[in-house]
């Protein structure tokens, strides 16, 4: 009974993650209509990205930076916030600034979020609970292939 709050979240999350295009839980990519400007050298565009949200009184530390020059954009992601800024890679102009739902979804799913509320560089909850929910997964599915598979013993033994 234990694991079954667990398996309850995994399995939502996991159904969210499935569809979280569907959903629309993490942001649409735009598309720049400067195609035939010079692109913007990567600094140019970390320079845009944080000057925008220091304004915005954000940390400013980038986790990642999805170039996609064929598109016109830039996504920036930050590593302490949720926040997703689409950046026009010909004119430096900010296209779309949202929150990556379909992240904090994936940490509920996996259990980093409890390391990332607390900081956490080593991330012990989430190995924890990962293992945790692994064990009582195998668990169920013997015990259930044994309560299944047991009667049907019983029964070709006794006839």
């Amino acid at each position: 009974m234990f694991l079954l709050v667990f398996i309850a979240i995994i399995s939502l999350s996991g159904i969210l993650l499935a569809w979280k295009d569907e959903l629309q839980l993490k942001p649409p990519s735009k598309k720049s209509a400067n195609t035939n400007l010079e692109l913007l050298p990567l600094s140019k565009i970390e320079t845009i990205a944080v000057n925008h949200v220091k304004d915005a009184n954000l940390d400013t530390t980038i986790n990642r930076i999805d170039y996609r020059p064929r598109k016109g954009i830039t996504k920036v992601r930050f590593e302490t916030h949720f926040t997703e800024l689409q950046i026009d890679c010909f004119s430096g102009k900010i296209l779309s600034q949202k929150t990556r739902t379909a992240d904090i979804i994936e940490m509920i799913h996996d259990g980093s979020i409890v390391d990332f509320l607390f900081n956490s560089k080593s991330k012990p909850v989430k190995l924890f609970y990962s293992t945790l929910i692994g064990l009582g997964l195998l668990f169920l599915s013997f015990s259930g292939f044994w309560l299944w598979k047991k009667p049907k013993q019983i029964k070709k033994n006794k006839g």
